[in-house]
Formats: C-alpha cells, sequence, structure tokens
C-alpha cells in the first residue's frame, strides 16, 4: 500500500509543476484536465503526509523516553498514546481513499418517485419523499427541475421524475434506490388506524450523449394529446411525446411542457439514463449477487427503509440504523444517514478486497 502512495505522491507533485507553469493556462482543456487530477488526489496525499509525519513523531518520542528528565518523558508517553489512536485511523483512511472509485459519482441523477402499494395514501407518501429529497437538494446548494410529473386526486404523485444536478450528486444519492414504506394513520381514516404503504425511489446517474450510443434508427417517436391538467394548449395540442427504444423495450413519455420539442428533449434526457442504468447493472450482475447473499439486493423490489409515524423514527433495514427524527428526516436532513450507508459500503467494499487478496 505504501508502495502505492509514494507512486501517488510523486504523481501528486509532478501535477503541482505542471499546474505551476505559466504556459499551462494558454491550453484551457489541459489545464482543467491537470486541475481535476491534482483534485481528485489531494485528500490522500495529505493524508499520507499526515500518516508519515506521525510515524516520525512516533520515533522520535520513543527516544524521547530514554530522557533522564521525567518531565520529558511524562510528555513523550502522552504524545505516544495520542500517535498510537491516531496512526490506525489514518490507515484505515488511506486504504478508503485508495478503493476503486466509482465513475459515475460525479454525475448529476435523475431521480424517478413513483406511489405502490396504498392507494391515494401511497401517492401522498410519494409526494413526502419528493419533497424530502428536493429540501436535501436545497440544503447542499443542488438544483432540482421536474421533468415529468402525474399527480393524483388528493395532490400526491403517482409517479414524478426529476432531474437533481449539483457537486458529486450520485456519490450521495445512490443508496437511495428501492422500496420506502410508511406506515401513519392517514388523514382519511376515521378509526385511527394506522396503515402501511410503499413507494419505489430510483437514482440513475444521469446520462450523456457521450455515455450511451443510441442510434436515431433504433428510436420509436410516437406524438400525442396530453391529458390531465395544464391549460387548453395541453389539452389540443399533440405535444406529448412518447419514446420508445427498439432493442431494449424502454419507453418514456413526456407531456408537462406545451412544446413538442422540450418534451421530446426530456424524454431523451430520462431514456439515456435508464439505458446507462441498465447497462451498469447488466455489467455490475455478478457483484450484486455477491452482494446480495450479504446484504439483501436493495433493488427496487425490495424494501430498504421504514417511515414509521406513530414512532417518530425512520429505519434502514440494510444497515440496521435507526433515526429518531422523523420530522427533520422529512425536511432534508439526510446525511447522517447517507454518511452511515457511505461507511457501511465502504466497510463491505474493504472486505471484498481483502478477501481477494
Amino acid at each position: 500500500m505504501f508502495a502505492k502512495l509514494e507512486s501517488i505522491e510523486q504523481k501528486f507533485e509532478t501535477l503541482e509543476r505542471q499546474l505551476s507553469d505559466g504556459e499551462i493556462y494558454n491550453d484551457q482543456t489541459r489545464y482543467r484536465a491537470l486541475t481535476k487530477a491534482h483534485s481528485d488526489l489531494k485528500d490522500i496525499v495529505a493524508t499520507y503526509r499526515e500518516h508519515r509525519k506521525g510515524l516520525q513523531e512516533l520515533d522520535e518520542n520513543k527516544e524521547m523516553l530514554k530522557d533522564g528528565d521525567l518531565e520529558i518523558r511524562a510528555m513523550a508517553e502522552e504524545e505516544l498514546e495520542r500517535l498510537k489512536a491516531l496512526l490506525p485511523e489514518l490507515e484505515q483512511r488511506l486504504k478508503i481513499l485508495l478503493l476503486p472509485k466509482d465513475p459515475l459519482d460525479e454525475k448529476n441523477v435523475i431521480l424517478e418517485v413513483r406511489a405502490g402499494t396504498g392507494g391515494e395514501e401511497a401517492a401522498l407518501f410519494a409526494a413526502d419523499l419528493f419533497r424530502m429529497y428536493c429540501r436535501f437538494a436545497e440544503r447542499k446548494g443542488w438544483k432540482y427541475e421536474i421533468l415529468s410529473a402525474s399527480e393524483s386526486a388528493t395532490g400526491g404523485y403517482k409517479e414524478v421524475i426529476a432531474t437533481i444536478s449539483g457537486d458529486r450528486v450520485y456519490s450521495r444519492l445512490k443508496y437511495e434506490s428501492g422500496a420506502h414504506r410508511v406506515q401513519r394513520v392517514p388523514a382519511t381514516e376515521s378509526q385511527g388506524r394506522i396503515h402501511t404503504s410503499a413507494c419505489t425511489v430510483a437514482i440513475m446517474p444521469e446520462a450523456e450523449e457521450v455515455d450511451v450510443d443510441i442510434r436515431q434508427d433504433d428510436l420509436r417517436v410516437e406524438v400525442f394529446r396530453a391529458s390531465g391538467p395544464g391549460g387548453q394548449s395541453v389539452n389540443t395540442t399533440d405535444s406529448a411525446v412518447r419514446i420508445t427504444h427498439i432493442p431494449t423495450g424502454v419507453v418514456v413519455s413526456c407531456q408537462d411542457e406545451k412544446s413538442q420539442t422540450k418534451n421530446k428533449i426530456k424524454a431523451m434526457k430520462v431514456l439515456r439514463s435508464r439505458i446507462l442504468q441498465a447497462e451498469q447493472e447488466r455489467q455490475h450482475a455478478v457483484e450484486a449477487e455477491n452482494r446480495r447473499a450479504l446484504v439483501g439486493s436493495g433493488d427496487r423490489s425490495e424494501r430498504i427503509r421504514t417511515y414509521n409515524f406513530p414512532q417518530g423514527r425512520v429505519t434502514d433495514h440494510r444497515i440496521n440504523v435507526t433515526i429518531y427524527q422523523l420530522p427533520n428526516f422529512l425536511d432534508g436532513d439526510l446525511d447522517e444517514m447517507l454518511e452511515a450507508l457511505v461507511t457501511h459500503y465502504q466497510a463491505e467494499a474493504l472486505k471484498s478486497q481483502a478477501d481477494a487478496a
């Protein structure tokens, strides 16, 4: 591991020298690439240098234990205790930083929330979940835009699709895909009985044209008259668009915009992301099977989280973490849960790496 870290530090120092050359600013494409590479290595090099400094201080304080001055020896013993606690933490952090990076972590995402079992109550819960992710995005300084929405009679969502864009969005939200269950007394329940409803959440990395090669010949594009609220022009023009990717059978519809062109652009954005997601799932099929044996599949059909209103708690079943701050959680305070999920899957990756070695 340390030989690899030395090599990374040398590469980092080379990048620093290249970036200090004033001529580099004349080639903005290369400058951005070098800046990105430098930024990617910054944390690991800083941690490696801190670890190396700690080892040097450990040796120095061991020497100080031989000093005849009792006060100096006491100071050395205290410092040794601190270093013995710090160094294993730094080593663990280095192991995590050396894990292979998910190339999709930098991506923006397509968020899809769909009402499942539970009728109107499930649709209301879908609206709660969508608002939760929007509030989280606002807390992070991210932007979101609704691409498509199908409202229920009571103001919930049968389905809502949106983009969320910002810094490393997919890296933070990628573990949210799955079935989310709610237990609460619906507003329409006169007897005060607790009902259980469910929604599915899908988080897909937003695909660009360079990520997915889609041939126009493989697309069937249909236009039709939009239905539902939206004003007179929505209901009297063929502005809605349905696109089918014939090789995969993926179908996407969009009717939110009055412009057929805008609806097609939005539909293509969702289509590319769904195809990229399907390709990623296919490529990682073996890995997913191994993980399923350990922690469950985590796919859309599996219950991953329960929101229990009577007890004011939210429980993630994959990692057995419960937070008793449900109102804050639904208001977008997700960091504690998301950090716990990241830590869990990092530990799984380290274990897999150790088993393979």
